[in-house]
C-alpha cells in the first residue's frame, strides 16, 4: 500500500480539463507521486486516449463501488452526479491503493513544484484543512451574499448534529484535501455500520463529503489533528478573482502560498467536452456575469 497518491474523480464533460491537470502534475511532480482518475467504466477509452502519456493511471468508478460493502450499484446510478460523485471519491480508500490520498477536482491545477510533504507529515498523518471560513464570510459579508453565511451555518449544523459533535463550526475545505483511510474507517465502523447505512446512505442524508470526513475525524480521532490553510487558491465566487485582479496578484504571486489553483468550471465552458463552440453571445454574457459578480 502506497502512502500518498493524488486522486481525481472525473467524467467525460471534464475531459479537457483533467488533461490540463494532468500535464500540470507532470509538470511539477518532481517526486512522481502516484495519480489515479477515476471515470465510468464506458469512458475508460476516451480517457485512455487523451491521457496517453501523462503518467496517469486510469480506474473504473464501478470497481470502487463494487469494494464498497453495503453499497447498491443500481442505486449509485440512480443518485444525481453531484452526489454520486462524493461517494465514489469517499470510497477510494477501499481499493487498499494507498493509506492516504489527496482528492483533487478536475478543474483544478498545479502552479508550482510541490512535495509530498506539503500533504503529509513524515509520520504519514495528512494536514487537514480546516478554519472557520471567516475569509471567505467576511468577503460574502462585503458583498452583501447573506446567503454563503446562512448556507455555511446550516451545512455545518447539519453535520454536528448527525456526528454528536457540539462546539465549533468549522469548515473542512476547499478541495484539494487530503484524506486518510483510518478516518474513513473509523466513520464507517463507529457510525454507518451500527445505524445499518452505507455511506451512500449518508450522503443522501446530508450531501457534504468534506464535512462528513472532517465530523468523523474530531469525533473519532482516529488520526493526530494537523490543521492546515487551503492547499490550493480557490475561486468561489466572481468578486474573489476581481479582488486579486485589481490588486494584481497573479499566479507568480500566488504560488508563494498556494500549491495550485481553481475556477469554477461554470467560468470556463469552453472547457467542457465535447466544447461549447463558438457561440460568442455565451462567451459576452459569462464576461458580463464575471464583471458584476452575479456569477
Amino acid at each position: 500500500m502506497k502512502p500518498f497518491v493524488l486522486y481525481c474523480k472525473s467524467y467525460c464533460t471534464d475531459l479537457k480539463r483533467v488533461v490540463r491537470l494532468a500535464k500540470s502534475i507532470q509538470q511539477f511532480n518532481v517526486e512522481g507521486i502516484p495519480f489515479y482518475v477515476s471515470v465510468p467504466r464506458s469512458e475508460l477509452p476516451l480517457f485512455k486516449e487523451h491521457l496517453d502519456g501523462l503518467d496517469a493511471e486510469l480506474l473504473a468508478d464501478e470497481e470502487i463501488i463494487r469494494a464498497s460493502p453495503g453499497i447498491i450499484p443500481a442505486r449509485i446510478s440512480e443518485m444525481p452526479g453531484s452526489l454520486s460523485q462524493q461517494v465514489i471519491k469517499s470510497e477510494f480508500w477501499r481499493l487498499g491503493i494507498s493509506v492516504t490520498y489527496l482528492c483533487i477536482d478536475s478543474d483544478a491545477l498545479f502552479i508550482r513544484p510541490f512535495h509530498a510533504s506539503e500533504f503529509i507529515t513524515s509520520e504519514g498523518i495528512p494536514y487537514t484543512v480546516m478554519d472557520e471560513g471567516h475569509s471567505l464570510l467576511e468577503d460574502a459579508l462585503r458583498h452583501k451574499r447573506g446567503k454563503v453565511l446562512h448556507d455555511f451555518r446550516v451545512e455545518a449544523q447539519l453535520l454536528q448534529k448527525i456526528i454528536g459533535r457540539p462546539g465549533r463550526a468549522y469548515s473542512f475545505g476547499p478541495f484539494p484535501l487530503v484524506w486518510h483511510r483510518a478516518v474513513w474507517e473509523s466513520l464507517d465502523l463507529q457510525y454507518l455500520h451500527p445505524l445499518g447505512m452505507s455511506f451512500a446512505d449518508a450522503i443522501l442524508k446530508a450531501p457534504i463529503e468534506s464535512r462528513w470526513y472532517g465530523e468523523a475525524l474530531l469525533r473519532y480521532s482516529a488520526i493526530a489533528l494537523m490543521p492546515c490553510q487551503p492547499f490550493f487558491k480557490v475561486y468561489h465566487y466572481a468578486w474573489q478573482f476581481d479582488q486579486d485582479r485589481r490588486a494584481n496578484i497573479g499566479l507568480d504571486q500566488l504560488a508563494q502560498l498556494y500549491g495550485g489553483v481553481i475556477y469554477q468550471s461554470a467560468w470556463e465552458r469552453d472547457m467542457d467536452w465535447p466544447s461549447e463552440g463558438g457561440n460568442w453571445l455565451s462567451h459576452v454574457g459569462r464576461r458580463l456575469r464575471r464583471k458584476l459578480g452575479r456569477i
